[in-house]
């Protein structure tokens, strides 16, 4: 086994890549090597920026002995491609959601990686987050009781009034489904477990939107995926949940409520690190807010805990499994919306441990 800070390469030099590469240079545990993209220019301004000492090519970054993680940040359809290339080259890999644009092509990434004895990992990584751990810590202890219900909502009018190149958000694998949904979902299965079962409603309120802003102001495209999706699912032996994704809504609602025997937790919006985290007993009126512990360190801390779990030897939290999962969980809710039944769910992914409560991205545990 390898000693020291885990090296680590970047594919994909688009936005995101920037917050990564911030949050991954502060953290001592891991070594920034490489910065790839297919645009060979911005992927060496990229590294330049963030002092990263390679850039080029994939094939570039998979040449380099130390790298051990590659961080795709590569759109959707190409994440299937970009992390078989790099289990074959021997690396793990930690991609952005989705995991893939289809459930067979996760499949292949992750049975390819299993062959190998190579890690899987998949954004989002926000479940690590205080927040969320927080409402973990408080679910486990008892605080409201049993689960029973939850409801959770994402709903917006879309992104296109604000957003210059608005169309992927409205075509396949995009969709307040696909976009936001693996936040929502992936926060749910950290808490209550793998989902046997869902069923759905979809709509598409218009066939065309707007541009809002920018060059292209006033350009109409098409919209090729539902835009509101009304999604039930069934936690075996625990709570079922009414989930609300929609670009449709005049109202703007992010929303995890769990509802128990004994009372009821307010979740934070899971797209975020932090709190606020709220609670309810059954004796009471309104809503006290609760103490909110952990790190807010940002995206990046999946590959972090994975990077700490190879040295280690133990499970990683972000892991290929659950990110499978919730591909799966989007892609059942996707057809029951065509089809008008109920869709089992095959997979079934261990609950992520918590982090400990000492856990800290900027201590130096790699020797």
């Amino acid at each position: 086994m390898s000693n020291g800070p885990v090296g680590v390469a970047l594919v994909g030099a688009g936005v995101i890549s920037g917050q990564y590469l911030n949050n991954l240079n502060a953290f001592p545990d891991v070594r920034v090597l490489g910065v790839a993209d297919i645009d060979t220019d911005r992927a060496a301004e990229v590294a330049r920026e963030h002092d990263v000492p390679v850039s080029g090519t994939l094939a570039t970054v998979l040449a380099v002995p130390e790298v051990e993680i590659v961080v795709n940040l590569t759109i959707p359809s190409a994440h299937a491609a970009v992390a078989l290339e790099s289990l074959r080259a021997g690396k793990h890999v930690y991609g952005e959601k989705p995991l893939a644009m289809t459930t067979d092509e996760a499949a292949k990434v992750m049975a390819e990686a299993a062959d190998l004895g190579l890690r899987v990992g998949g954004a989002p990584d926000t479940f690590l987050g205080a927040g969320l751990q927080s409402a973990l810590h408080a679910l486990r202890s008892g605080l409201v009781g049993e689960p029973v219900a939850v409801t959770a909502a994402t709903q917006s009018l879309g992104p296109e009034s604000w957003h210059p190149n608005p169309e992927f958000f409205y075509q396949p694998g995009a969709g307040p489904l696909f976009d936001l949904g693996p936040y929502y979902l992936t926060a749910l299965v950290s808490l209550l477990g793998p989902v046997g079962q869902v069923a759905a409603d979809t709509r598409k309120a218009h066939g065309r939107r707007l541009v809002g802003s920018g060059p292209k102001k006033g350009t109409s495209f098409p919209v090729d995926v539902p835009t509101h999706v009304n999604a039930l699912l069934d936690f075996p032996g625990s709570a079922t949940a009414a989930a609300t994704f929609s670009f449709d809504s005049a109202v703007n609602r992010r929303l995890i409520e769990i509802i128990g025997t004994e009372g009821a937790l307010s979740l934070p919006d899971p797209n975020t690190f932090d709190g606020p985290l709220l609670a309810r007993d059954l004796r009471e009126t309104d809503w006290r807010e609760l103490p909110v512990t952990g790190t807010t360190a940002g995206r990046g801390i999946g590959v972090l805990d994975l990077a700490r779990s190879l040295r280690a030897g133990t499970p990683h939290r972000a892991s290929g499994e659950l990110a499978f999962h919730v591909l799966e969980l989007m892609a059942a809710i996707a057809e029951s919306g065509e089809r008008s039944e109920f869709r089992p769910i095959a997979s079934a992914p261990d609950v992520p441990e918590a982090l400990p409560a000492d856990w800290d991205p900027y201590a130096a545990t790699l020797s």
